[in-house]
């Protein structure tokens, strides 16, 4: 399913670089869509036919440039514990100190497999000067320069080796729900409210993963698989970065799902982790529902839980189609609506409009109200339109000079697209390309 490439090390030793370098061969074929202060530091990734995301520890790092040792040594029990592969990365022009050892006690203890990368290594002398780093007890130590880009492709091809293939499992034609969130919103209690008194109707099946869990739901008409990612490992010893923690988990849950149900608690409302993670689902073109828990305890007229809405469609927009449920887990309120919403939003997800059907509607709307011209004073003719076979919705516009069409109308035909066709908690790509 999702695999996971951490790169960790003490800082200043070019985490970000080497992050930069590894994902912007797949960004620059990747529409970009802005995102919040985290998606510097998560990206997605292809290296031989086998896709991937990288985290950039660095960019998790709290406080000033001074950065405790324990603090760093947490961030790598962290990634140690999420990720499937580890990059070390050590800084050649400084040799070996204190802190990159520190940091190789934690990485010799895990089973994952660990590549000692030594950066900024840009002429011969310096692969010999990065053979101290053997010392560190890590195996072959691999010499790359990130700003160059030298001797990344070698790392990769082995980093890929080490890589489950994205292969069929059993558990594939069934939608996969994934309950997401920041630490202390109810999520353990609510899957235990969805499967815990219903034992008899649900089948565990270990996840294909070492770390994830599916449950098999089938009842009230709905049939779906549960991705429990809750509460399945304990946490490090150290005192964790738990922002850093629990991106970390999201990043993992959401890449196994179709739909993920996202919690928030309802005295805090939606906060800066919770508008990360819902940039990790949009960019990972995943269903989203957003339920909003603990509810009994907010004092309440006729009105809030619209004005509470209408807040949260406010801090999530342009991404604002998003179906909100108000539940109390602990008082059983609402939590199976929570379960049907996300029903219909998978539904949402798969739905194919035929190429008839998205013209008809599309083109007249196109006739009406055409794109302004583009930057040379040319004129824009949208010809055809057609959704793509792709795992989301994907539409395709043909036109004659696709490079001029103006962020502001591919916004203004996508919410056209949702007027008319229900596309309700899912993200939608729109595509422009040349007939």
């Amino acid at each position: 399913m999702g695999n996971i490439l951490a790169i960790v090390g003490r800082p200043n030793v070019g985490k970000s670089t080497l992050f930069n370098r590894l994902v912007e061969s797949r960004q620059a074929i990747v529409e970009h869509t802005s995102g919040v202060t985290r998606d510097r530091h998560y990206g997605k990734s292809h290296w031989n036919g086998k896709d991937f995301s990288v985290i950039d520890t660095g960019g998790f790092v709290v406080g000033s440039d001074d950065v405790f040792e324990e603090e760093i040594r947490a961030q790598a029990e962290l990634a140690i514990d999420e990720a499937d592969a580890i990059i070390f990365l050590v800084d050649v022009k400084e040799g070996k100190t204190g802190m990159d050892e520190d940091v190789a006690k934690v990485l010799r203890k895990t089973k994952k497999k660990v590549f000692l990368v030594a950066n900024k290594v840009d002429n011969s002398k310096l692969i010999a000067d990065a053979s101290e780093f053997y010392q560190l007890g890590l195996g072959e130590v691999f010499c790359v320069s990130s700003i160059s880009g030298s001797g990344t492709g070698e790392i990769l091809d082995e980093i890929v080796k080490e890589f489950d293939d994205d292969g069929e499992d059993e558990t594939i034609n069934l939608p996969k729900f994934a309950v997401i969130g920041r630490p202390n919103v109810g999520k353990s209690s609510l899957i235990n409210a969805f499967i815990g008194e219903k034992r008899n109707i649900v089948t565990s099946i270990a996840g294909t993963t070492r770390d994830s869990i599916y449950t098999r739901y089938n009842y009230f008409g709905l049939d779906f698989m549960l991705v429990d990612t809750a509460g399945l490992r304990k946490k490090s010893k150290v005192h964790e970065d738990i922002e850093f923690y629990s991106v970390l988990r999201s990043i993992r849950a959401i890449e196994k799902s179709d739909i993920c149900i996202l919690m928030i608690d309802a005295k805090d409302g939606l906060e800066t982790q919770d508008l990360n993670i819902i940039s990790l689902v949009e960019k990972n073109r995943k269903g989203l529902v957003i339920v909003v828990n603990k509810w009994d305890l907010i004092e309440k007229d006729s009105n809030t839980h619209k004005i509470f809405a209408e807040k949260i469609k406010r801090k999530i927009a342009p991404f604002s189609d998003v179906p909100i449920v108000f539940t109390s887990v602990i008082e059983k309120q609402r939590i199976f609506k929570a379960l049907e919403v996300a029903y219909k939003v998978y539904k949402n997800k798969t739905r194919n409009i035929t190429t008839s059907v998205l013209n008809e509607t599309m083109l007249e709307i196109i006739n009406k109200t055409p794109p302004p011209t583009g930057s040379r004073g040319r004129y824009i003719k949208i010809k055809y339109v057609t959704q793509l076979k792709t795992a989301f919705p994907a539409i395709a516009f043909f036109c004659n000079h696709p490079e001029d069409i103006k962020m502001s109308y591919r916004r203004f035909l996508e919410n056209k697209l949702r007027e008319h066709f229900d596309f309700e908690g899912v993200p939608i790509q729109i595509y422009f390309r040349s007939k």
